[in-house]
């Protein structure tokens, strides 16, 4: 099995561990991303791995401009952001309701229109207003890998993994909540830098799918993150890298 580069693929002991060199990551690429352009784009995923990130990182208030910080969703449940499912709920409640971020800077997908397809466009109008390029740019993208190889919102056999030119598109999961919203592939891979973070023995096999070389993306829908120009790593505990021998 060939890997990724020694330096993409970095292993921490525990959850814990892991959630504190990423958010010492992210604290660095926001200050180079607000030194060289003014300001920095974050999109996070949701799940249950990134809620120790979003704690650890209320303990940047001092570190972070947050005024110059820009905050986006990779993919959103179509639920009421108060539902205990919401990834944009997750976030506020554990992260950005303590945080001096300015509210007009938190960007969350819209799950109160007539439908998700609405939804979708009013999110990839919304970002085409920030980002005016063929394709959004974002400073840092936040992914998480699922058991059977899905990120964000990109199941396999999906029709959205064949998406080449919308930046969001709904989409019906095979779990639920089943109505669903999600950054398309293209817009994932002209990030400047996309962090995955995989925790659990239940994320091995996975793990060990996307970081093969072998899969592709219809069944394996993480192997098909591949930064056009940037940097991809992997954050990853020990029972998550069990199979990486």
């Amino acid at each position: 099995m060939s890997l990724p580069a020694e330096e993409n693929v970095r292993v921490y002991p525990d959850l814990e561990s892991l959630s504190r060199a990423v958010a010492e990551s992210v604290a660095d690429i926001a200050a180079s991303s607000v030194s060289a352009g003014g300001w920095f784009s974050l999109a996070v995923s949701g799940g249950e791995t990134p809620r120790a990130l979003f704690r650890i990182l209320r303990e940047y208030d001092k570190r972070l401009s947050w005024p110059r910080v820009e905050i986006f969703w990779v993919d959103e449940r179509y639920v009421p952001h108060r539902d205990p499912r919401s990834n944009y709920g997750v976030a506020k409640d554990v992260w950005l309701a303590s945080s001096p971020l300015p509210r007009e800077n938190i960007h969350p997908m819209p799950t109160d229109l007539e439908s998700p397809e609405a939804a979708a466009q009013q999110y990839e109008k919304l970002l085409r207003a920030h980002f005016l390029h063929a394709w959004p740019r974002f400073d840092l993208v936040l992914l998480g890998l699922g058991p059977d190889c899905h990120t964000a919102s990109l199941f396999p056999s999906s029709q959205a993994l064949s998406e080449r030119s919308r930046w969001v598109v709904p989409v019906d999961a095979p779990v639920e909540p089943a109505q669903r919203l999600t950054l398309t592939l293209p817009v994932i891979n002209h990030a400047a830098h996309v962090h995955f973070l995989a925790a659990g023995s239940e994320k091995a096999a996975a793990l060990k799918r996307a970081l093969s070389g072998e899969a592709d993306a219809l069944a394996c829908p993480a192997s098909g993150v591949s930064p056009t120009d940037g940097e991809l790593v992997w954050w990853i505990d020990r029972a998550a890298a069990e199979g990486l021998r």
